[in-house]
């Protein structure tokens, strides 16, 4: 049986979520209506998942509904905010029932998980693409800028680097691995990405500057030094890399995984050294590692790769939509 548009909408993604005192009018008119709270200012992430760019074919459902809602909630991590609200457009081929089905479960899954509203959004037929908008809520004068970083900061990652990147190239068979339970923990770990809400949250009253690390650190990071007009010294042996990609993998591959590939969706973020201790109180909350890969110099000094004190040469990679 094939629904219309406003039947996907009515059986898949019109449910009884927990109310929120700021919403006025969700789902069901013709936009929706939010209060912000006094004192609070709205941080907006929207991003686009396109079909063959941005997830596999042969993705299922129920991973890309997860991966959708995640990769959004990561941004949010990185400003800081608590997230709130969302609206959903998708594009598809056709109005596949299961499909549908599955991926609206997997969907609704995690917004209940991280209390986040699904208020509108749109849905049209054409090749598979869904882009969602995330809304989250800030105290004024604490959200994490690309642009906040100062001389002297160190900088820090949530979390290891390089396992969703290998997870890629698994499932694209660039790579192949005998042991069945290692290869399935790197494939989660690229189509299950964790977002640092909590983690994000927390660092917003010590931190400076911040970023979700989706293009490779070194791409993304460079963003945060061409914002905040500074220069950067980076320890390629602090970077923290899992025992399961050392245990199975050449350096050079997860190290090119860790800087140039991404979609880790972890935090990077820089903090002054006034903070560490506040820092370290702060970890001792979450079961991830906070790793310490280097600190912000002047901008003359330029983005520098240090392997045990030798100065390495690169090249600015990282995911480019337009390469």
């Amino acid at each position: 049986m094939k629904y219309t548009e406003f039947e996907i909408i009515s059986k898949y993604f019109k449910r009884n979520q927990k109310k929120d005192v700021n919403e006025i009018k969700g789902i069901g008119d013709d936009s929706a209506l939010i209060k912000i709270p006094k004192n609070n200012i709205l941080a907006i992430s929207t991003d686009t998942l396109v079909e063959g760019t941005h997830f596999l074919k042969n993705i299922s459902p129920e991973d890309l509904g997860y991966k959708t809602v995640a990769v959004n909630l990561s941004d949010l991590a990185a400003m800081g905010a608590e997230p709130k609200w969302t609206t959903l457009s998708i594009t598809m081929p056709e109005s596949n029932n299961i499909w549908l089905k599955k991926f609206s479960s997997s969907f609704f899954k995690i917004l209940n998980k991280y209390n986040v509203r699904l208020i509108g959004g749109d849905t049209n037929r054409g090749s598979l693409s869904i882009t969602l908008s995330m809304y989250g809520l800030l105290k004024k004068q604490i959200a994490l800028l690309r642009s906040n970083a100062s001389i002297g900061d160190l900088i820090y990652v949530t979390g290891t680097l390089g396992e969703s990147a290998a997870g890629l190239f698994l499932l694209k068979k660039n790579i192949f691995i005998k042991n069945v339970n290692i290869r399935n923990y790197l494939i989660k770990k690229h189509l299950n990405p964790i977002p640092r809400v909590s983690e994000g949250m927390a660092l917003r009253k010590i931190a400076n500057a911040a970023i979700d690390l989706s293009d490779g650190l070194i791409a993304d990071l460079d963003h945060i030094l061409n914002d905040s007009q500074c220069g950067a010294n980076i320890n390629l042996n602090k970077i923290p890399i899992s025992k399961v990609l050392i245990d199975n993998f050449q350096s050079q591959n997860y190290l090119n995984w860790a800087l140039n590939v991404g979609e880790d969706y972890e935090l990077c973020f820089t903090i002054s050294k006034k903070n560490i201790d506040k820092l370290k109180i702060i970890k001792k909350k979450f079961l991830v590692n906070f790793t310490c890969i280097g600190y912000i110099t002047p901008i003359e000094q330029g983005f520098n790769l240090f392997d045990n004190q030798k100065k390495i040469i690169f090249k600015k990679k990282g995911f480019n939509h337009f390469d």
